[in-house]
């Protein structure tokens, strides 16, 4: 019988270029979380269903990949990396606090698939745990910035604080009840997608047409830090005093392209405080970041003595950006090691191993070919440069490099020298 090899709907192979770009992404990620002092820990890849409902409610059942295992117990594969590193933290009581700590890694969730768009993916996080100060959510806005600034792409930070609009819908709409406040919250959230009369008529019957209208006109305020907080009425929340000494903070830390836009809201209910997304100004690819602080999560977790707040993106999201920008992830010039013939293959491999311990990219003919063959391959290959071997010149200690048309005799303990000065 011959065997269908599909892959699951949603699902793909990850060839060499995106692995590559996705490692570059990685290893930036990783000089990053070091510089600002964050330890790297790796989630585990399953979780107990029942964890992942503390975050999200029962509905999260439809998004994720959930089934019984073996002994009767319903997991499911991560959806994110927060569920997992929280999880962690909050079990941790002998962990000392507070607790900064970086993921990177593979995710699945059982979204409907789309161009572009897959079930598993990768993400990376950044989390502070232990501090209700202000400085805590500095540091991640402060580490976002440094990121993305890294990988060269223009960005802006839109930061809110959801108190404020929690404060607007007590103070100067009369909504007390918290999961009326929940669901204006939500609606508002859905402004990047929709117009205000959208989601007006979205949400007609459910709530007051005239209240949510007002408050989309509170929320639809955008400007630089310095100008929404000089607005009297602005002032008078208590929260607004939070969002200043969170800008002030950015300000000494010399964190810029910021703007203060109370439509971020981050429409999940656990986030507590500030909120906020960076988004990429020169494409379509929009959100690339988001993140806040986040203490009723770990409440549900038992730990009301905790505090969190942290930071996720999307990888594949960050290389579309880079992709829109025409901008190219380098890779290692390859050189490629060619021989006359199979009597000088083993004096070929010197020269490959001589290389490759000096941290070259180096690559040679397996199948001994001729040396046009050989060629041929480097070209496909884009090698840099093409160092070919011979007999003769090899007992004197000399090889040939070739890059284009030029040709060039070179001591091969010299070889290392000479390829520093035309890469």
């Amino acid at each position: 019988m011959i065997v269908k090899l599909d892959l699951p709907r949603g699902m793909r192979d990850l060839q060499y270029e995106e692995l590559r770009n996705i490692s570059f992404i990685r290893d930036k990620f990783i000089e990053t979380a070091e510089i600002f002092d964050f330890n790297q820990i790796e989630p585990s890849t399953l979780e107990l269903l029942s964890t992942l409902e503390a975050k999200s409610g029962p509905s999260i059942i439809q998004d994720t990949y959930s089934f019984t295992d073996k002994g009767g117990r319903d997991i499911a594969l991560r959806f994110d990396l927060t569920i997992g590193l929280s999880r962690f933290v909050s079990l941790r009581r002998d962990l000392k606090l507070p607790a900064k700590l970086s993921s990177f890694g593979g995710v699945w969730r059982y979204d409907e698939p789309q161009l572009g768009r897959y079930r598993y993916f990768h993400q990376w996080d950044v989390e502070i745990f232990g501090s209700e100060d202000v400085d805590a959510d500095a540091e991640v806005i402060d580490f976002v910035s440094s990121f993305l600034s890294k990988l060269k792409i223009d960005f802006v930070i839109l930061i809110n604080h959801r108190s404020i609009l929690e404060e607007y819908l007590s103070k100067y709409l009369g909504i007390s009840n918290n999961s009326m406040k929940s669901e204006m919250m939500r609606a508002i959230d859905k402004l990047s997608k929709k117009s205000s009369d959208q989601i007006i008529n979205e949400y007609a019957g459910k709530l007051d047409s005239i209240k949510l209208q007002e408050f989309i006109k509170f929320v639809s305020v955008t400007d630089r830090p310095d100008k929404i907080l000089d607005n009297d009425k602005l002032m008078e929340f208590k929260s607004s005093a939070n969002l200043q000494e969170l800008i002030d903070s950015l300000k000494s830390r010399r964190v810029k392209n910021t703007m203060v836009d109370f439509r971020i809201v981050r429409g999940l209910d656990y986030y507590s405080g500030m909120v906020f997304e960076a988004k990429e100004l020169s494409s379509q690819v929009g959100s690339l970041v988001g993140g806040g602080r986040y203490d009723k999560l770990t409440e549900a977790f038992g730990r009301k003595d905790l505090f969190a707040t942290g930071a996720a993106g999307g990888v594949e999201r960050i290389l579309s950006a880079i992709k829109d920008k025409s901008t190219k992830i380098l890779k290692k010039p390859l050189i490629y090691v060619a021989y006359d013939s199979k009597k000088e293959k083993k004096q070929a491999l010197e020269v490959v191993s001589i290389l490759r311990d000096l941290g070259y990219s180096t690559d040679y003919d397996i199948n001994g070919r001729t040396i046009s063959k050989q060629f041929h391959e480097a070209s496909l290959k884009n090698a840099f440069a093409i160092i070919i071997v011979s007999l003769d010149e090899f007992k004197k200690g000399i090889v040939t490099i070739k890059t284009g048309l030029k040709e060039k005799k070179q001591s091969i303990t010299e070889i290392a020298k000479y390829l520093d000065q035309i890469i």
